[in-house]
């Protein structure tokens, strides 16, 4: 089904990453269809027949030698989707954790020229963040705060891989990364170049088979680290910092205590006097190295602004 906007139909692609998704490609497929002009299938190194059951269906199927993750699959819908002269870009999961029937609802905000991203979102009201599995809704709560720290993203569901893209999205945003913290590198690269990203509630089926050998701990580990690695280079003041000021705090404290215990026994314990002096440089030299880090990223942020026009 095309889109109509004033200027004529919207072409209205969907990209769906498929790892052995077998038992739901048929169905996710033929519900997708419905709402989209045509339907990207990313075979990404399966040892399954999912490829040739979406291919049967008439789904444009791209298929990786291997398996190269998630950003990977995704890096191919976005060059596949530019190609066919795509309007908007819709991105959900093959295993049927997402309901194509929310498809319009997710792109509305771009046909209105309100947004050049759109999340559907677990946690904004309307979501079904409650009825997570507490852990999960934990993890990603821990991911989404490290990377709302590091990038002032704003955003409340960073995880999820229900999405919708602009051309202009399509056409500015670019990415390294191939695994699941690609989440993370495109919201931050939207942010960075002023893209408009926002939420709608979505639901999220959890009882669905995994074709993935990713489990949520190793998803939850890699974009973490992704997370907060961005966070020490982009706010090294608040990384070094902070810990190096709890650590002088410390150093301070024990240096105290000592300093009691020579007036209370008249003689002077070696040990924690020179304990509270490591901890208390430790804790200095952290701080300086982020205050440090942090004014050399503003000077060269201020330069490349000021000598090549970038920011």
């Amino acid at each position: 089904m095309m889109e109509q906007s004033e200027d004529g139909p919207l072409n209205v692609i969907a990209g769906l990453p498929m790892y052995n998704e077998e038992e739901t490609i048929g169905t996710i497929l033929m519900r997708t269809q419905d709402y989209v002009s045509k339907v990207i299938c990313v075979d990404d190194g399966s040892s399954d027949s999912c490829a040739s059951i979406a291919s049967k269906m008439g789904a444009d199927v791209i298929r990786h030698r291997f398996n190269r993750g998630y950003g990977g699959a995704l890096k191919s819908i976005f060059h596949r989707a530019i190609e066919e002269d795509v309007d908007i870009l819709v991105v959900l999961d093959a295993d049927g954790q997402h309901d194509p029937e929310d498809i319009p609802r997710i792109i509305q905000p771009i046909k209105d020229g309100k947004a050049d991203i759109v999340i559907g979102s677990r946690f904004v009201e309307g979501g079904d963040g409650k009825a997570m599995p507490a852990y999960r809704r934990m993890g990603i709560k821990v991911i989404t705060a490290a990377s709302n720290l590091s990038s002032d993203l704003g955003i409340s569901d960073t995880q999820s891989g229900f999405r919708a893209f602009s051309r202009l999205a399509l056409e500015r945003l670019r990415f390294d990364s191939e695994g699941m913290e690609l989440s993370l590198e495109l919201l931050e690269d939207a942010h960075e170049k002023e893209l408009v990203v926002t939420e709608i509630p979505t639901v999220i089926r959890y009882d669905v088979p995994k074709g993935s050998s990713f489990t949520p701990l190793s998803h939850g580990f890699v974009v973490l680290a992704y997370a907060l690695v961005t966070l020490s280079q982009k706010k090294p003041l608040l990384v070094l910092g902070l810990p190096g000021i709890t650590l002088l705090l410390a150093g301070a404290a024990m240096g105290m205590r000592a300093v009691n215990q020579v007036s209370e026994y008249t003689q002077f314990s070696v040990g924690p006097g020179l304990s509270a002096v490591w901890v208390g440089v430790l804790g200095l030299a952290l701080l300086a190295t982020g205050v440090v880090l942090q004014s050399a990223r503003s000077f060269m942020r201020l330069l490349i602004v000021r000598e090549f026009g970038m920011d």
